[in-house]
């Protein structure tokens, strides 16, 4: 069982960056793929970034590719979510993700999630 919690989310203005964390309870941290998810009113959960549970591999959304960082502490049970040049369209909530197979863009495949943290861009 992994119980994930998100922390970093808030009122930014474009361009701006911001950092995502999220926090795993539980041995097996290591052992699972994490992904971000996000979703804006209204619209579907859309795919960000996933990485493998070692690290070495990860998948972006044509969209964040450049901008988005996903990367994992695995010693700290954390995954996080660089984000720079944020615009308005990155408003949204946003979700941590885990399960043990790495690779799915589909949130249906995902086992665990987090609450999500609010992300808002705004001039």
């Amino acid at each position: 069982q992994v119980q994930l919690v998100e922390s970093g989310g808030g009122l930014v203005k474009p361009v701006d960056s911001l950092s995502l964390s999220c926090a795993a309870s539980g041995r097996t941290f290591s052992k699972y793929a994490n992904a971000w998810f996000r979703q804006a009113p209204g619209k579907d959960r859309e795919f960000v970034a996933s990485i493998s549970w070692s690290g070495d591999s990860e998948t972006y959304a044509d969209s964040m590719k450049g901008r988005f960082t996903i990367s994992r502490d695995n010693a700290k049970n954390t995954a996080y979510l660089q984000m720079n040049s944020l615009k308005p369209e990155d408003t949204a909530v946003y979700y941590c993700a885990g399960d043990p197979d790495y690779g799915s863009i589909w949130s249906r495949d995902y086992r665990y999630w987090g609450q999500g943290t609010q992300v808002t861009v705004s001039s």
